[in-house]
């Protein structure tokens, strides 16, 4: 009794005249504060995919104590616009470019190197690598810029290697993080104008929960540079805004409820704060334990995703219950304009001609009305006849998932971005006119005096075509050998070489050797993504039950709605696999895509879960189990979809960036949100509690049943 007494003065203070201009002064003193403590914070630019203990970052690691470590190659190709032999003439008019790339890069250059079939050659250099991509972008631009202008007649040329394709990912992403916060901006706010269809009430929630993106921003930065956190701020937007707005969705409806019923204002806000809270926190926490989860994941992205996209939705939830109220209370009804919601009116004013308001208010009240007509004639419908519905919703589901038959997992390191580059081309060349592996060599690092017996070891594998050792540290106790594949990177055969390489050298006693390389971390990548999914899905789905379960007291409601949420999960995800090859061209899904997929899914499908089956088990103490899902279904229907279309949305949002990744799993959480809202809540799960009925929530008793 005493909780609710404080928490009733507590909203009561929060919503009041003085206190909510109190409140907004001093929640902006402490968003200055805090903009000034983390303003300069910057999070660590990192692209490590494979777990941190992998035999290639090991590799990496033994890699930096040899001279020049902190050198990167770049091959300038060449090839002729006809596609014929290269000439005497051409080739000659190739190495007179070799003192123009060492007076730009500081270092020896050599070449040409014609390939087999004379139809290319290669020009091979190196380059100051520094940790600041943007100035290895300087350095790459300003030696393309330099090579335009010297191109011989016939022929094109195509600076690439690592640091020129570090150079053109960063190219791809200048300014793409602004545009995406724009393009995110811009959805939330039509669709809150088209939701409140008012030009002043949409301003307020996308306030709030601008400020609470924008401080997310710099405390996950400060976050990734203190606790060395590898994410894409992107992501993290998106999440911010995206739970942001459906928070404030759900405490806007309520409050509008409220003001139908309640004279003040203020204590139509303060009704609906202490109705909502309970709902706001379950969904907050639910999703944040499951972020939290990742932090054993193996993947550093992933591990600092979770991480940081947690710390994001609890800044997001601060601004929705701490700065938006305060927001609505000092603008009252009129923020609302102008289908102001105005509380019923009495017999003795029945007859009284309607002002404006009043009569914006019984448009209001209409379209109110007409919205939960059509979601009672929608749950009615699908309670007569649950067998049938049920069957029509996971049959939909089921076509959904056929999207996953022929989809792989894996893609390598060109079809990771969208964006067309001239590194890219120069690997499309290299492919087509050297050994395929050339452009990504495979490090091996051994003890010196095993060298030899290591590098035989490797030429007994299939598909090698050359090893040599090229260095060795300063004190000359390890060697570097270099390892050119016959297979094109990342195939199944360059993945099964890797195995097959390390068991060679691993079996040569004392020599301690370690294999590397892009196509090795590739495969480290892909075990540990694997590893993470069957360690870290199982924890999600655990979590979620534990919460379900604390929450409804039953046992067979939380078993049959996870089945459920699991389902419609991997249905989005075949689906998303499907929009993929048709909008992004990719026949496979990235590596981390079907993790943090299952992650969002499950864990924001249980947010809409918890909201409508915890609806349903109140409305079943008055209407019993059946009627009482409808009852659930007619009053949150509307905002439940609302809220996500609205993520899905924003979601959608990230297709707009170069990586495939992202642009993935945009795909198929939009996607997944949207059959979670309108199949998943609206048909499947009220056909399951229809066929259930009271037995659903055993082994408590029906909550009818206390009723009676």
């Amino acid at each position: 009794m005493t909780t609710s007494t404080d928490t009733r003065s507590f909203a009561d203070r929060l919503t009041s005249r003085r206190g909510a201009w109190i409140t907004l002064g001093v929640s902006l003193l402490i968003l200055m504060a805090l903009f000034g403590v983390f303003g300069k914070a910057k999070a660590p630019v990192g692209t490590n995919l494979a777990p941190t203990d992998s035999e290639s970052m090991q590799t990496a690691e033994l890699l930096k104590k040899f001279p020049e470590a902190d050198r990167g190659t770049i091959l300038v190709v060449a090839s002729r616009d006809d596609g014929a032999e290269l000439t005497e003439d051409q080739l000659a008019k190739l190495k007179d470019l070799l003192p123009i790339l060492d007076d730009h890069l500081g270092a020896e250059s050599n070449g040409p190197l014609p390939s087999e079939d004379k139809k290319a050659a290669l020009l091979v250099t190196d380059m100051q690598v520094s940790e600041a991509s943007t100035e290895n972008a300087e350095v790459v631009n300003g030696l393309r810029a330099t090579l335009a202008d010297k191109v011989p007649a016939g022929l094109s040329l195509q600076v690439t290697g690592g640091p020129a394709f570090g150079a053109d990912v960063a190219g791809a992403f200048d300014g793409a993080n602004f545009l995406l916060l724009s393009i995110t901006i811009g959805i939330v706010a039509v669709l809150l104008i088209l939701t409140y269809r008012s030009p002043i009430l949409w301003l307020l929630p996308l306030f709030s929960v601008g400020m609470a993106d924008g401080l997310a921003g710099r405390v996950t930065a400060a976050a990734g540079a203190t606790w060395d956190l590898q994410f894409d701020a992107g992501i993290i937007s998106v999440l911010v805004f995206g739970a942001g707005t459906n928070y404030a969705l759900l405490l806007i409806s309520r409050y509008r409820e409220e003001l139908l019923r309640t004279p003040n204002h203020r204590s139509a806000l303060s009704n609906a704060w202490r109705g909502t809270v309970p709902a706001i926190l379950a969904s907050n926490f639910t999703v944040v334990l499951a972020l939290l989860i990742l932090v054993v994941a193996a993947i550093p992205s992933t591990r600092g995703i979770g991480i940081a996209s947690a710390i994001g939705l609890v800044i997001a939830l601060v601004a929705v219950l701490f700065m938006l109220p305060p927001l609505l209370a000092v603008s009252g009804r009129k923020a609302f304009w102008p289908f102001i919601p105005e509380p019923e009116q009495s017999p003795d004013t029945a007859n009284t001609p309607a002002t404006t308001s009043g009569g914006a208010h019984a448009t209001t009240q209409n379209a109110t009305s007409q919205k939960r007509s059509f979601w009672r004639w929608a749950a009615s419908n699908v309670v007569r006849k649950p067998a049938v519905s049920l069957l029509a919703g996971l049959a939909l589901l089921g076509v959904m998932a056929t999207g996953l038959l022929g989809t792989s997992v894996g893609l390598d390191q060109i079809e990771k971005f969208r964006v067309k580059s001239e590194s890219a081309t120069g690997f499309e060349v290299l492919s087509q006119h050297y050994a395929p592996g050339e452009a990504q060599p495979i490090w091996v690092v051994t003890n010196t005096d095993k060298a030899q017996e290591v590098v035989d070891e490797v030429e007994t594998v299939e598909g090698i075509a050359r090893a040599h050792p090229v260095a060795e540290i300063d004190d000359g106790t390890l060697t570097k050998v270099m390892v050119t594949s016959e297979y094109a990177p990342s195939t199944a055969e360059s993945l099964a070489q890797i195995r097959d390489l390390r068991e060679a050298v691993h079996g040569v006693s004392d020599a301690e050797a370690v294999v590397g390389g892009a196509v090795a971390e590739d495969l480290d990548a892909r075990d540990g993504n694997k590893r993470d999914l069957f360690l870290i899905a199982p924890l999600i789905l655990g979590v979620c039950f534990v919460v379900l379960l604390v929450l409804l007291r039953s046992i067979v409601a939380p078993v049959l709605l996870l089945l459920v949420n699991l389902t419609s999960t991997v249905a989005a995800i075949g689906a998303g696999a499907w929009l993929s090859r048709v909008f992004l061209g990719q026949q496979a899904l990235d590596l981390q895509v079907p993790l943090l997929a299952f992650l969002f899914l499950v864990a924001l499908g249980i947010d809409y879960t918890i909201f409508l089956v915890h609806r349903a088990r109140n409305e079943a103490k008055v209407h019993g189990t059946r009627d009482g899902m409808v009852e659930a279904i007619t009053h949150t229907g509307g905002v439940i979809t609302s809220a996500g279309v609205v993520l899905a949305a924003v979601f959608a949002a990230l297709g707009i960036l170069p990586l495939v990744t992202l642009g993935q799993l945009g795909l198929i959480v939009g996607v997944g949100v949207i059959v979670d809202t309108l199949v998943v809540r609206a048909v499947i799960v009220p056909s399951i509690f229809t066929l259930m009925g009271d037995r659903i929530w055993w082994p408590s008793k029906a909550p009818n049943a206390s009723a009676r």
